[in-house]
């Protein structure tokens, strides 16, 4: 089976598999124990804070673990909104922009239910900016929302520039960068306020992930899961060691790879795969394709969705399935919205009809990816795409 679903889960790299092992035997102590073993896994657990917030390009002090990227984004609009019901502001307002994944958008509806300002995007897929600064000039939000790279379409988001606008506000800005670790150099994210990674969207373990949080001077972090201290009483629970270790492994495998150039080669690679089916099926559409304006690195180098040829309506599944049966691992878009039967709020946002949204397929791919399987997944698509005609 060739798998092409890396933006769902990246299969466990190597290197992370490695270094999970190692921890394993060598840091089986609770981190919170007042023996030598806790003292050591402790210490490894500080070290790797530091490591991640030399890449991020923060404190290691800003730096808490956490299950994954959902727990994370739950944690800070939670945050939000505790430090608005104690700034006694009930009519306390966030802003999200209406790509966010479910973990944001969803968390969002939670904690702030009927003030949730939704960012428009582009056709592209791309955040307005002038809406933002616009509504900026005018609003004061407790939290301005933007994730760095969509996970449906691949379209990289302005959020160097919404961070910008919402610094020059005093507003506080969140960026779900899920996406773009791993894939796109991590340098510069930890000038945000907020950032949320999962472990197992870059090839390391899946029940890891980390949110980079500086609340205000004066101010203590809200957690979202009590009942412990540690942490700093950031995020109750004990710490998955050898996970955090593994995770950290592999997301620096993956920053050694994007500055050896190995973004730009695969980069390429995806620009003949798109080329080559569009000539193959006409009337298929790139999603976020006109993000490029003539430059390809508007998207992530990894992911192509795609509105397939009208042969039928709503034949999502039907592709899936075909595709599946050929030896290809595909999907229709985000992971955690599988099963649903509405449109993918990500494309009605850029303004596709449902019918249009129907027919969208998510190809992505990662490190390991040989350059050969976007080959051999061009000509399954051109033979499904018959094999549907054709009423097989």
């Amino acid at each position: 089976m060739t798998y092409f679903d890396h933006n769902a889960t990246s299969p466990l790299l190597p290197q992370a598999r490695a270094a999970w092992l190692e921890a394993e035997d060598q840091f089986p102590g609770n981190p919170s124990s007042p023996h030598r073993l806790g003292a050591r896994a402790e210490h490894v657990l500080d070290s790797a804070r530091q490591r991640l917030a030399a890449l991020l390009g923060c404190s290691a002090l800003d730096m808490v673990w956490t299950s994954g990227a959902t727990e994370a984004c739950n944690a800070v609009l939670h945050h939000a909104a505790a430090m608005a019901e104690s700034a006694a502001n009930p009519v306390a307002r966030v802003c999200v922009s209406a790509i966010e994944h479910p973990a944001v958008r969803e968390s969002a509806e939670q904690f702030f239910p009927g003030r949730v300002d939704i960012v428009p995007v582009t056709r592209d897929g791309r955040v307005e900016l002038s809406w933002l600064a616009e509504h900026l000039a005018r609003e004061r939000p407790v939290l301005v929302a933007m994730m760095a790279a969509n996970n449906e379409t691949g379209v990289l988001q302005p959020w160097r520039e919404a961070q910008a606008l919402c610094a020059a506000r005093g507003v506080p800005f969140f960026c779900d960068a899920t996406q773009w670790c791993g894939r796109l150099p991590v340098s510069g994210l930890g000038g945000c306020d907020f950032v949320a990674g999962s472990a197992h969207k870059f090839g390391g373990p899946r029940g890891v992930g980390f949110l980079k949080t500086s609340a205000p001077a004066g101010q203590a972090f809200a957690p979202l899961l009590v009942g412990g201290k540690q942490q700093d009483r950031r995020r109750a629970g004990t710490e998955n060691v050898s996970g955090i270790l593994a995770a950290l492994a592999a997301l620096e495998w993956c920053e050694a790879e994007i500055a050896s150039g190995g973004a730009a080669a695969r980069l390429a690679v995806r620009e003949r795969f798109e080329g080559d089916v569009c000539a193959a099926l006409p009337g298929l559409a790139i999603n976020g394709g006109g993000a490029n304006r003539g430059d390809a690195s508007a998207r992530l180098w990894n992911t192509v969705s795609v509105v397939m040829t009208p042969v039928e309506a709503d034949c999502r599944v039907r592709w899936v399935v075909k595709l599946d049966k050929a030896g290809f691992a595909v999907s229709t878009g985000s992971a955690c919205a599988s099963g649903s039967e509405e449109p993918s709020p990500v494309l009605t946002a850029m303004g596709l009809a449902p019918g249009e949204a129907a027919r969208a397929l998510r190809f992505s791919s990662g490190w390991l990816t040989p350059e050969t399987a976007w080959d051999e997944l061009r000509g399954a698509l051109v033979r499904v795409a018959g094999e549907i005609t054709s009423g097989a």
